[in-house]
């Protein structure tokens, strides 16, 4: 059992995606931390992420980062991440990995940007998780500040929009909507709500 969680930064997927691997005693695996955790390295290291060749490199020592490490979360690490995702070496080094996760029995659920495109296309379930960009901020926004962290709403606003459209407008597996995935608009949803459609459709 594969389930496919896309879906832009901050639309709810991670949570999502987490309570059902919980739900269905499946392995849960966040493929954007591997992105955050070649950022992280290239960060810590004073390199450049748009620099491809420090980038192929961190990819192949991601494992140099545990996938807890608080500083996965900081917004730092997440534009690193989203540059470096742009880079098709890295793409390839990581994609192995993804997929022997998500073989393993009894199965799992991925969330990500190209796992329902490019990861995992067979999956038995696709799911593609969204919300305004207005509310996506709001979320990240109050999330941070929850952790002590002193930021601005704009800011935040503006690093995510920009973040959608490298997301959207690299060449190598942008973010985008399978054709046989089912959308869930959490604009309007809490994370309750937002479970209950996403049981419905998996249930199916």
């Amino acid at each position: 059992m594969i389930i496919a969680v896309d879906g832009p930064v901050a639309a709810g997927k991670g949570t999502l995606a987490r309570r059902i691997a919980g739900k269905y005693g499946l392995t849960y695996l966040d493929t954007g931390s591997l992105y955050r955790a070649v950022g992280l390295f290239l960060l810590r290291r004073g390199l450049d992420p748009h620099d491809p060749v420090a980038a192929l490199d961190a990819a192949r020592n991601v494992e140099a980062i545990k996938l807890d490490d608080p500083d996965l979360r900081n917004e730092e690490t997440g534009n690193a991440a989203s540059i470096v995702a742009a880079n098709k070496d890295v793409r390839a080094a990581l994609l192995d990995y993804q997929r022997t996760v998500a073989k393993q029995g009894p199965g799992a659920v991925l969330d990500g940007r190209d796992i329902g495109t490019v990861v995992c296309p067979d999956a038995d379930v696709k799911l593609f998780v969204t919300a305004s960009s207005e509310v996506r901020a709001r979320r990240r926004f109050e999330e941070l500040t929850g952790k002590g962290q002193t930021v601005r709403y704009e800011e935040i606003l503006k690093d995510l929009e920009e973040r959608d459209a490298r997301d959207k407008g690299r060449d190598t597996a942008p973010l985008a909507k399978a054709d046989d995935a089912h959308l869930l608009d959490t604009t309007n949803l809490d994370i309750e709500a937002a479970l209950e459609a996403a049981y419905e459709i998996i249930d199916q």
